[in-house]
């Protein structure tokens, strides 16, 4: 049986936008795609995710030389 993924996407944004990152839960999996584009998406764990989107805040990720 094919399971029902629901997308969310911020509040801040609008359909006419179509630009919009949407996030979805897939049994202890995270989903992540972008409205403009559906048929591509990222497949990672919650503990992956966290670890983005914390070294992106803090700046911490390697540049090349």
């Amino acid at each position: 049986m094919e399971k029902t993924i629901t997308w969310q996407k911020s509040s801040k944004s609008t359909d006419s936008e179509g630009n919009c990152l949407e996030v979805s839960r897939l049994g202890e999996d995270i989903l992540i795609r972008e409205s403009d584009d559906p048929s591509v998406v990222i497949r990672t764990s919650p503990d992956k995710l966290r670890a983005f989107i914390t070294d992106a805040v803090e700046n911490t990720f390697d540049t090349p030389s």
